[in-house]
């Protein structure tokens, strides 16, 4: 694109005023001496408009469904991640000055510093995807760009069997674990699709119950008439403001829920979870970041340990509190529910049990 034109527009837009629609910056555009034809100026328009406040070079490739992450990296390569893994998109940025600019514009827009003296950036942006930006120094090869892309619709438990996340099994077992109200935690690497499989499931929750969702970036899309879901704040440039996960978790008690949900259990709010879960919240869920189940117990001591518990505390709230863990991996370019384990409470220790285990050939084969 023309930069000498790209200039002149944007003297043009903010000598009017106008807001940044694609009529306003085709007039922008005629006014500055565009000699395009209609139909060119508005996708020149549409072009400079991404430019300005949109992503830019990532426009059309942000579009593309079922993408979970835009990867950038300092020398302008581009990757993404989907349930088929990192795949090399091309290099969409000229330069490191290009791609530093681009992080420095999605953290304007999102009211947020980015600078040499604030190297670093994790804001959630207006159509909610959210951004996490690293500059030089601290970034060693050049400004680092990582973008997350919630689901926009939560996929139903017939599309889940249909796409082979679900077999016919694992879903009638999900299905019931809902039904009764047995609280879980739904565990796997990173961008196995925890929170997408979270989302299927609270989604088939009865409509009479009432969900409070605490996330610390609002990624959840649950299906439900009665979601209410609080998100926490992070500290200001000031150093002032902060409001927590653990915050927000007491908070939920005082608000009459039915069940519970954390989007990720990651530190001190484990004590607060643990506690409603062993107050009558049944139902309640989050996910945690865990290879497999036998992991569970000691990430959850780990935690509470951070949070001040005793490790026997944590153990003792975690065998009443949590009764079943599902387990979600990447298999054969696809996110498939590998187990579902359920907790034995009558041994005095958390043992988790497979009811449900997917075969190594079954998971090949999805």
């Amino acid at each position: 694109m023309n930069q000498l034109l790209l200039e002149q527009v944007k003297e043009q837009l903010a000598v009017s005023g106008a807001e940044l629609t694609e009529v306003e910056i085709s007039q922008a555009l005629r006014a500055s001496g565009a000699l395009e034809s209609g139909s060119e100026l508005i996708l020149l328009a549409r072009n400079i408009k991404s430019m300005l406040i949109g992503y830019g070079p990532l426009e059309e490739l942000i579009q593309q469904p079922g993408l979970t992450d835009v990867l950038v990296h300092g020398d302008g390569r581009v990757y993404t991640d989907s349930a088929a893994g990192l795949q090399f998109v091309g290099k969409l940025f000229a330069d490191s000055s290009s791609v530093r600019s681009f992080a420095q514009r999605l953290a304007l827009q999102a009211k947020r510093r980015l600078d040499d003296a604030h190297p670093w950036v994790d804001a959630k942006l207006s159509d909610g995807n959210r951004m996490h930006a690293l500059l030089p120094p601290i970034a060693v090869n050049g400004p680092q760009i990582s973008i997350r892309i919630p689901s926009k619709q939560p996929l139903s438990m017939t599309q889940l069997i249909e796409n082979k996340t679900l077999s016919q099994t694992a879903a009638a077992d999900l299905s019931a674990l809902i039904e009764l109200k047995k609280s879980f935690l739904v565990i796997g690497a990173t961008g196995a699709g925890k929170t997408s499989l979270l989302a299927s499931l609270l989604s088939t929750v009865n409509h009479a119950e009432r969900i409070l969702v605490v996330e610390e970036n609002s990624e959840l899309r649950i299906n439900h008439p009665h979601v209410v879901q609080l998100e926490a704040k992070p500290v200001t440039a000031e150093g002032i403001g902060a409001i927590t996960m653990q915050d927000l978790v007491r908070q939920t008690l005082r608000m009459r829920p039915d069940r519970i949900v954390v989007g990720e259990v990651r530190g001190s709010e484990v004590l607060d979870l643990l506690l409603a879960l062993n107050t009558g919240h049944a139902g309640s869920a989050a996910t945690l970041h865990a290879n497999c189940a036998t992991e569970v117990p000691a990430r959850i001591t780990a935690l509470g340990l951070l949070a001040g518990i005793e490790a026997k505390l944590s153990h003792d709230w975690l065998l009443h509190g949590i009764s079943h863990v599902v387990e979600i991996k990447r298999a054969a370019g696809n996110r498939v529910v590998s187990s579902i384990s359920e907790a034995n409470t009558t041994a005095g220790k958390y043992e988790l049990i497979a009811n449900y285990a997917r075969s190594e050939t079954a998971l090949k084969a999805a």
